[in-house]
């Protein structure tokens, strides 16, 4: 199997990532921060130990300031209803995942707007301004997507948190297409949420996500509450971090094999990755641009202006037809039809189509990427 379905979930996952998994599971796999015996000591430092790995990587002061999630998604839920309250404003761009689009629709009914603006592909200036443009009095947080899942398109994120700072708000960022690829410095940034799931470009086991945060108590409620371990004898939720945004036993075999995959892209480092992957989808947006048949939507990728990860048709059949081609005949995984971020597919006016979507790891190889040019030939 030729596995470019990286955006959704790295395949496959380092080995030191896997043995953890199994290690967590047959050697300390005890409760965490609940006991004093050997096994939960080691539960509990394994946690830490990953608290600190990501702290480096992302280079963020405070490790206390990294919460363990269930993935992306869980930890933008805990930013917008953590954060929000009645006559709030939200600015969100244009190709936003329903991860941001869905609570924000659903929080409506509590008084809380959103504005969608334009992103412009290889302009940051113009995307910039179109944020500036939408922020009014009410405007509390920007929450934007650092790459697009579907596109690949990057936006200037560490210029989008200097603006909302210029006038008071809070910026989140959605990073699960760019953690682990393209290096981010929160400390340095004026990013306030940067959210991102663990199992893609950290290479870690599914069920696993991060929320980092600048100021922890700009999030009032968490989004669960319940047993920490932790000032047992009182029933009020715990207000210090990361126990109150931690409720409940962790996912300590998913956080365990996280640690590794963090670990991993550490050595690797991500310039390097990004390196790599960036030169697999210039061979396939050299390759595929060669088919008149093969309609891509986005420019030749370049280190600026995407992460890398390509979408196209082929004129005449269906996108999902086309994956399943490619699935049957030649063994390539690939994503097809809608990717759960409708914004996106309006702005290429794909809607209807949907796109196939290629995206590599760091083990995909030249070797795969031509062999995909070459099916995708031989359907058109």
């Amino acid at each position: 199997m030729i596995y470019l379905d990286n955006a959704a979930t790295t395949f496959p996952k380092p080995i030191a990532v896997t043995k953890e998994v199994n290690t967590a599971l047959t050697k300390y796999a005890a409760n965490p921060g609940r006991s004093g015996h050997v096994m939960a000591m080691k539960a509990g430092q394994m946690i830490y130990d990953c608290r600190i790995a990501v702290s480096k990587l992302f280079n963020v002061k405070n490790e206390e300031n990294v919460i363990f999630t269930m993935n992306c998604t869980h930890s933008i839920n805990t930013v917008l209803k953590g954060y929000l309250k009645e006559g709030d404003h939200v600015v969100i761009s244009c190709l936003e995942h329903n991860s941001v689009v869905r609570p924000l629709k659903a929080m409506e009914d509590k008084g809380i707007t959103f504005t969608e603006v334009k992103v412009y592909e290889n302009d940051n200036n113009q995307t910039l301004d179109s944020f500036r443009k939408a922020i009014n009095r009410n405007t509390r947080l920007i929450a934007c997507i650092h790459a697009s899942n579907v596109w690949g398109i990057r936006l200037p994120i560490e210029r989008i948190a200097a603006l909302a700072h210029e006038y008071g708000i809070k910026t989140m960022v959605d990073a699960a297409q760019s953690a682990g690829i393209t290096p981010i410095d929160f400390e340095n940034s004026k990013i306030d949420f940067l959210c991102m799931p663990g199992h893609k470009g950290l290479y870690g086991p599914m069920g696993t996500g991060i929320l980092i945060i600048r100021h922890p108590d700009d999030l009032t409620t968490p989004l669960m509450q319940g047993g920490t371990g932790s000032s047992s004898i009182s029933t009020e939720h715990p207000q210090f971090v990361p126990d109150k945004f931690e409720s409940g036993t962790a996912n300590l075999p998913g956080i365990s094999g996280l640690l590794r995959g963090v670990e991993f892209v550490s050595r690797k480092t991500p310039e390097r990755i990004f390196a790599h992957e960036l030169k697999l989808m210039q061979s396939l947006h050299r390759g595929l641009s060669k088919n008149d048949r093969v309609k891509l939507y986005t420019s030749y990728p370049d280190r600026k202006h995407c992460v890398p990860l390509i979408s196209f048709n082929v004129d005449g059949k269906d996108s999902e037809a086309v994956a399943r081609y490619l699935n049957d005949r030649y063994f390539i995984a690939v994503r097809a039809g809608l990717h759960c971020s409708p914004l996106a597919h309006l702005y290429m006016e794909t809607q209807d189509s949907g796109a196939v979507r290629v995206s590599p790891s760091v083990f995909t190889t030249e070797n795969e990427i031509q062999r995909l040019i070459y099916a995708v030939n031989k359907i058109s």
